[in-house]
């Protein structure tokens, strides 16, 4: 009887990860949450770092909430599921459980419970979700894209076309307003050098002291950063970079785990947002500096 009871268990145990793989089959991307509810802090105890790369350690394609999305995901959401932790309550236990929405917030998949007796909360909290996950892992999934996810709303090819073609119009005058601001730039430039060239040798004369190299980079520095202060943001893997109106490539930016943070990559420097500016900083001199960046996405 006991090993009838162990053979249906099982076999009801098998069909259901069966059900459940197709159903996830269908989805190509798992959105992390940045913060759980039963949890103060963003990423608090990197409990959200460890769900994304336990997700992508087992066949998901897993994107943090707020990262930059792919094109597909923009056009179509319900080709991602969202992941969320839930505690259960446990006087001696800590409990997790890994659950899957879809687009509708309807649950699609539960994991088994994850357990841990560990007293310190971080370790508690990365055992108990490792042992969640061992039910994901055990559903082998893999994208099958032949499934198709319903759109809200549906997207038309026309739809699709039309906004194609404003995107490739945005570039267009981008491109325009780049040569625009350049021949600006050089007519300006023109100006300046030609106002200020005679007290320059004028002031040399009669102090018989001949401008140096530095100064007259200065000017010319001064010259460039007063009209030519835009910087595009190109996507490049693993994050941009960020071109000048030559075009010239002044920084090439790597993301990192946290929203708006980015290495400046071969320089002691990091780009962030500040209030509604892009920022700048580097160490210089033992000295952190920061400059105000003029960034279009």
């Amino acid at each position: 009887m006991k090993t009838k009871i162990i053979t249906l268990f099982i076999t009801c145990f098998i069909i259901s990860n069966v059900i459940a793989q197709k159903n996830l089959n269908k989805y190509k991307y798992v959105i992390v949450p940045y913060n759980y509810d039963f949890l103060k802090e963003k990423d608090q105890y990197q409990l959200n770092t460890l769900t994304q790369f336990l997700f992508n350690k087992f066949g998901f394609n897993a994107i943090m909430e707020g990262e930059d999305y792919p094109d597909d995901l923009k056009f179509n959401r319900c080709s991602a599921l969202k992941a969320d932790v839930n505690k259960d309550s446990g006087m001696f236990k800590t409990k997790l459980t890994v659950s899957l929405k879809d687009c509708n917030d309807r649950i699609v998949y539960t994991s088994s419970v994850g357990e841990s007796r560990e007293k310190e909360f971080k370790t508690a909290y990365n055992k108990a979700l490792r042992q969640a996950f061992l039910s994901i892992e055990a559903l082998n999934y893999k994208y099958e894209s032949s499934h198709e996810v319903a759109t809200l709303p549906a997207t038309s090819a026309a739809t699709t076309a039309a906004v194609k073609s404003e995107a490739t119009e945005e570039v267009q005058a981008l491109k325009q307003d780049a040569e625009t601001l350049k021949n600006k730039t050089e007519v300006e430039s023109a100006k300046v050098v030609n106002s200020v060239a005679v007290p320059v040798v004028a002031v040399a004369a009669a102090s018989e002291v001949s401008s140096t190299p530095k100064e007259e980079k200065t000017l010319e520095e001064g010259v460039k950063d007063m009209f030519s202060g835009i910087l595009y943001a190109q996507e490049i893997e693993n994050g941009y970079q960020l071109v000048d109106s030559s075009p010239k490539v002044v920084y090439k930016l790597k993301n990192t785990e946290l929203d708006n943070l980015f290495l400046v990559e071969n320089k002691g420097a990091i780009v962030f947002k500040k209030g509604d500016d892009w920022v700048v900083k580097y160490y210089e001199n033992n000295t952190w500096k920061e400059q105000t960046l003029n960034i279009k996405f």
